[in-house]
């Protein structure tokens, strides 16, 4: 997926009136070629979410498998058309996220500029006005979540982002969240999809001692936190009938200890995301209407893994770590996860959801959002291990075997950075490298972690996170200032003891 992202959607024009070059741009995959005009200016425009969506997926892959040919792209994306261009730079506007660069006005622009195959005369086909409003803050998560990979990769990589500081890109992630609450307060109101980066960001800055802007943000976001508390039903969005509020709304809930309406959030969630044996339906949030604003096929459809499962999948598996022995929430959640993977084909195309009519059953023809569901399995993809009282043990997303009182999981997913161990409440991430397998030994309780070396490309340590809440440590190792392990390139294998 990365290297399609990179190659086949990647949009290099010096002659580009409106700005775009370079771009992993939105692609039209029966037409196989990139979607540079659309009646539908946000299509062609690299925000909104069928305009961002193929860039975000590009940078949320790096979270998962960093690659450095990808990466030197995309750094120039950043810092040449992100940066400058779908997000100002400077004046009163900084910080401030247009709605697209695609915009139709062709008084103002060269004869033949706009395609004469396509109608135009509708409301979507915005002016250069409309395309350059700052006020619809669903267009800032996307952004956000673009310079927080980018400090993610210079603070945790070598000789991956030198470009600028990892301080620089992650106070460009602080303060495009804080542009969204300023610049474009009234969708702000509700909860956004991939509204999770703002808590990312906010633990990043606690972690790294940047105090003023942690506490600006954590502000910023329990005045919104407060206004969901005074709502029965706190998860509204830009359209009535969308199913992306629930994401932030829960997460900022459970921050904040509003208990009730993290609950009643999560309610709704588990009301529209069946368990079915099924593939496509399982796990799959309810979604009927983004194929008008997203797809090529455009009607009013059951959209299967659309980005609102794996979104809304980011809730349900954290409120599965509070409570292990929920086994519903681990179904869904982890089906939903996976849904952000179902529809992509062999040589590497995301559409923005599978077409569910039995006429079609096919993917949608275009990229659409896509992305935004891709950015919910990147931050929320790992491999669950877990007894359960009727199957024994199990591992989602690992293949699992037991051996005398070992229990043995292998990692399956792409996520090879993300272990629950249930029983132990036990919660391990890497913020760099791969983990290949967990043992866990039944009779004393302790854990070995087999290493990747294979994925130590770029990488000085892995550096592993053990939640304090499992009174786990590894043996023999300190913590960093960021309270992590750095754990040597050298070393194949590590254990961690429980301590009560």
């Amino acid at each position: 997926m990365g290297h399609f992202l990179t190659t086949k959607q990647w949009y290099e024009n010096d002659k580009d009136l409106f700005g775009r070059s370079p771009s992993v741009i939105s692609y039209d995959y029966e037409e196989q070629q990139p979607i540079t005009q659309n009646r539908s200016a946000w299509f062609a425009g690299l925000s909104d979410e069928a305009g961002a969506a193929s860039w975000l997926a590009a940078m949320m892959k790096q979270v998962l498998q960093p690659d450095p040919q990808e990466i030197a792209k995309l750094k120039r994306f950043i810092n040449e058309t992100l940066y400058g261009r779908i997000q100002h730079r400077e004046g009163d506007k900084k910080y401030g996220v247009v709605k697209s660069l695609f915009y139709y006005e062709p008084d103002s622009m060269p004869p033949g500029t706009y395609r004469s195959d396509i109608n135009w005369k509708t409301w979507s086909a915005w002016p250069k006005k409309e395309a350059d409003d700052i006020g619809r803050s669903y267009n800032y998560p996307h952004v956000a979540a673009a310079h927080w990979v980018m400090y993610r990769l210079a603070r945790n990589y070598t000789n991956l982002v030198n470009e600028e500081s990892w301080q620089t890109y992650l106070e460009r992630a602080y303060q495009t969240s804080i542009a969204m609450v300023e610049k474009a307060p009234y969708y702000a109101q509700f909860g956004q999809m991939e509204g999770s980066i703002f808590l990312i960001v906010l633990n990043d800055l606690r972690k790294e001692g940047l105090t003023l802007m942690a506490d600006n943000l954590e502000a910023a976001m329990r005045k919104r936190a407060e206004h969901w508390k005074t709502l029965n039903y706190p998860f509204g969005s830009e359209m009535p009938w969308d199913s992306t509020g629930q994401e932030e709304v829960y997460l900022w809930s459970r921050f904040f200890g509003f208990d009730e309406k993290a609950q009643v959030t999560l309610n709704a969630i588990i009301a529209y995301m069946p368990t079915v044996p099924h593939w496509g339906y399982n796990g799959s949030a309810r979604r009927y209407w983004d194929f008008v604003y997203g797809g090529k096929l455009s009607r009013i459809e059951r959209q299967l893994h659309h980005y609102g499962s794996a979104l809304n999948a980011i809730p349900v598996l954290t409120a599965y770590r509070d409570h292990p022995d929920d086994f519903h929430l681990l179904r869904i959640g982890h089906a939903g996860m996976m849904g952000a993977l179902a529809n992509v084909t062999e040589d590497g195309f995301g559409p923005g959801a599978f077409h569910s009519y039995p006429s079609t059953l096919a993917n949608d023809g275009i990229s659409g959002d896509y992305g935004t569901g891709f950015y919910g399995y990147a931050v929320n993809s790992g491999t669950y291990i877990v007894e359960h009282p009727e199957f024994g043990w199990l591992a989602f997303s690992g293949n699992l075997k037991t051996e005398k009182h070992q229990i043995k999981v292998a990692l399956t997913t792409a996520s090879k950075g993300r272990l629950f161990l249930a029983k132990e409440n036990l919660w391990l991430t890497t913020d760099a490298g791969e983990i290949s397998e967990l043992h866990y030994d039944q009779k004393d309780r302790s854990v070995t972690l087999v290493l990747n070396r294979d994925s130590s490309q770029n990488m000085a340590n892995i550096l592993l996170n053990v939640n304090p809440e499992s009174h786990y440590e590894v043996e023999g190792m300190s913590k960093d200032q960021m309270n992590r392990y750095e754990i040597p390139l050298s070393m194949k294998t590590i254990k961690l003891k429980k301590l009560k």
